[in-house]
């Protein structure tokens, strides 16, 4: 009679690690999803992002164009200079020689 109550002991604890267990897999497939739908948001997120920044690459082409049109068209030829003139360089103001 002694083993029928350690029975029910193993019922017990048995129900007790099926409840751990489930708790566990619950738990685990909760942040399964809850990292695949941050993925999916920063997946979202960062094509937002680089459309929205081929969209300024283009803006900033068509402003360089327009730019570059504008100068043509008042006739200057070379309104800022890749570099320094060499007049500048020495400090003089082009003036000297008045």
């Amino acid at each position: 009679m002694d083993s029928g109550g350690h029975g029910g002991a193993n019922i017990s604890q048995h129900e007790g690690v099926d409840a751990t267990t489930q708790k566990t897999a619950d738990l685990t497939a909760f942040v399964q999803n809850l990292l695949q739908q941050m993925q999916t948001r920063f997946q979202t997120m960062s094509e937002s992002i680089i459309t929205k920044i081929d969209e300024m690459g283009s803006r900033i082409d068509d402003l360089e164009r327009s730019i570059g049109e504008l100068v043509k068209e008042t006739g200057h030829v070379d309104v800022m200079p890749a570099s320094p003139s060499n007049s500048s360089l020495r400090g003089g103001s082009g003036m000297e020689s008045m």
